[in-house]
């Protein structure tokens, strides 16, 4: 199966393309099935990517909210969005923006390059995130709770395929991760540091970790191994609609 990458530092036209640079790439699926010839692929016209990445980020902002309102825990970085939220004035979808530009300045040092999904994912996951709060109903029954849950960790699992599929630049969590990675590091190491100091200072600071943190960690990973393949999928030129379907669904 043909695979392309998303890499960083992104090179000439990075601002809504991504190449392949040899070693320090994140190879995702394409979904073309094996014996086609490449040529017949095509990539979709950034337009489309750039509409997909703003369903996938505003999304991703819903599935937060839903998360939020359920009050059964929270995944890693929102906890801390949250706390600093009970301790100030400020809300919660303001302070994931405030934390998403701080990591993105700390993408200097390492030499990372953001794309325009980057800076769109700093921006209106956050926007998103309070709009729908404004109007979610806060303390639903326990019932309702889990149905937020469940369908907030649903929801970021497809949101996450959507707005990584689209290719446009990783999110500014995920390209920190990257960067220290690049310096040796495992990926997998500098992921569950980074994302256990954020959850507990989440907590310390009065954010909400619970059960549907546990839930989110278990999940999230299945969720989003068959999303993001199913978001990056390019589209066959040249041959009838049926037999494209065919090969995509082999």
């Amino acid at each position: 199966m043909e695979e392309f990458a998303c890499t960083w530092p992104f090179r000439h036209g990075w601002l809504w393309t991504v190449k392949a640079n040899s070693r320090d790439d994140v190879r995702v699926s394409t979904g073309r099935p094996s014996g086609t010839t490449p040529a017949a692929w095509s990539p979709r016209p950034p337009a489309a990517r750039f509409g997909q990445l703003l369903a996938g980020l505003f999304l991703f902002g819903i599935s937060n909210a839903f998360m939020v309102r359920a009050d059964l825990g929270l995944d890693p970085w929102n906890p801390l969005h949250q706390g600093l939220a009970r301790q100030t004035t400020l809300a919660i979808g303001t302070w994931s923006i405030i934390v998403g530009a701080v990591v993105l300045l700390s993408w200097i040092p390492l030499r990372q390059r953001p794309g325009v999904g980057t800076v769109c994912n700093v921006v209106l996951i956050g926007v998103s995130l309070n709009l729908v709060l404004e109007v979610l109903p806060a303390h639903p029954g326990l019932a309702v709770r889990w149905l937020y849950l469940v369908s907030g960790i649903l929801l970021c699992g497809i949101a996450t395929g959507a707005y990584i599929g689209a290719n446009l630049g990783p999110g500014p969590r995920d390209g920190l991760m990257v960067g220290l990675a690049r310096r040796g590091h495992s990926i997998r190491v500098v992921r569950t540091a980074i994302e256990l100091a954020v959850l507990l200072s989440g907590f310390l600071l009065g954010g909400t970790v619970g059960v549907g943190t546990v839930l989110f960690a278990l999940a999230i990973g299945p969720i989003a191994h068959v999303t993001i393949p199913a978001f990056s999928r390019r589209r066959m030129v040249g041959v009838p609609r049926t037999e494209e379907l065919a090969c995509a669904s082999g």
